[in-house]
C-alpha cells in the first residue's frame, strides 16, 4: 500500500529509541532491502548485518528498500553474532524450530511486551533473525535470553526474512499504538445533530404525504418508524442532511415541473 509522506520525512530523523534488527548472514540484497523497508514502516532504524553472504553494500538491497536507504546506509556491518549483539542486555532470537535447549519461548505478543518493558527500563534491546535457508545457529541462539517463535501452519512453517522482520516490527508498534479501533473522519463537517435530523425527516414525509406513499393511514406511524430508524443507522453528517434535503427539494421541483408541462399539454390539446 503506498501511503509515504515526504513532508514528514523531518519528522523521521526523531524517531523513538526501538529494538535493534540484527539480521545475521543474511543472503539476499533483496531480502535486506525488503527487511529495511519493514522496519522503517514501523520506525525501527537500528539495523545491523552479520556477515552479509553476498558482501555489503549491495545494491540489490537499495533498491527493495524503496527508499528506506538511510537504515541501509548506517546499517552496522559486522563479522559475527558477538559483535552484533555485544551492546545489547536483552536478545530475543526468532525461530520456528524447537531446539535442544532449556530457554523460554514467547509469542510476539509476549516478546515484544517484555521487550518494551526493558527499554522503558533504560535497557537496549534486540531480536535475532537467521539466514533464510537454515535460520538461526545453536551457537547463535545460545547468545539470546530468550526465543520467539510464530504461531504458524505447523505444516508449513517457513517465514521469508523480511516477512519475519516484518511480523515482529508491527507486533513491536502494535503493542505501543494508541490509535482507535475505530474512527470516522469528517473532514469539514460534523455528525448531524438530532434537530437537523428531525428537520430532514420532517421534509421528507411532508413530500411523501403529498404523493400518497405514506398509506394506508393505519400504517403510516409504522412506516415512518421504519424510514426514521433507517436514516439513524446511517450516523449521517451535517453536509449528509443538507444534501439529501437538497436531493428531496431538487426532485419535487422536477415533479411539480414536469406535472404543469404535461397539464398544458392536455390543455392545448383540447
Amino acid at each position: 500500500m503506498a501511503g509515504t509522506d515526504k513532508r514528514k520525512a523531518d519528522a523521521a530523523k526523531n524517531l523513538p529509541k526501538g529494538p535493534a534488527m540484527v539480521l545475521v548472514v543474511p543472503q539476499l540484497g533483496d531480502n535486506i532491502g525488503a527487511a529495511a523497508r519493514a522496519m522503517l514502516n514501523f520506525a525501527l532504524t537500528d539495523l545491523r548485518l552479520v556477515a552479509p553472504r553476498d558482501g555489503w553494500p549491495n545494491p540489490r538491497a537499495w533498491k527493495a528498500a524503496s527508499g528506506a536507504d538511510s537504515l541501509l546506509d548506517n546499517a552496522k556491518v559486522v563479522t559475527t553474532t558477538e559483535e552484533a549483539v555485544g551492546d545489547l542486555d536483552f536478545v530475543l532470537a526468532t525461530t520456528a524450530r524447537p531446539r535442544d535447549m532449556v530457554k523460554p519461548v514467547y509469542t510476539p505478543e509476549e516478546a515484544v511486551r517484555r521487550m518494551r518493558a526493558h527499554l522503558k527500563a533504560g535497557g537496549n534491546p534486540g531480536f535475532l533473525f537467521g539466514p533464510e535457508r537454515t535460520g538461526l545457529t545453536n551457537d547463535d541462539l545460545a547468545l539470546a535470553d530468550a526465543v520467539v517463535t510464530v504461531p504458524l501452519n505447523p505444516a508449513f512453517s517457513s517465514l521469508n526474512l523480511a516477512q519475519a522482520v516484518l511480523l515482529m516490527a508491527y507486533e513491536w508498534n502494535r503493542a505501543g499504538d494508541e490509535t482507535p479501533d475505530e474512527e470516522l473522519p469528517m473532514a469539514d463537517t460534523r455528525p448531524a445533530t438530532k434537530s437537523e435530523l428531525l428537520g430532514l425527516f420532517t421534509h421528507l414525509e411532508e413530500e411523501l404525504d403529498d404523493t400518497g406513499f405514506l398509506r394506508p393511514e393505519e400504517k403510516r406511524p409504522a412506516m415512518i418508524r421504519n424510514i426514521r430508524n433507517l436514516f439513524q443507522r446511517a450516523a449521517m453528517t451535517e453536509q449528509e442532511v443538507r444534501t439529501f434535503r437538497g436531493i428531496i427539494s431538487a426532485l419535487t421541483k422536477h415533479a411539480y415541473r414536469r406535472a404543469r408541462e404535461e397539464l398544458g399539454v392536455k390543455k392545448s390539446g383540447d
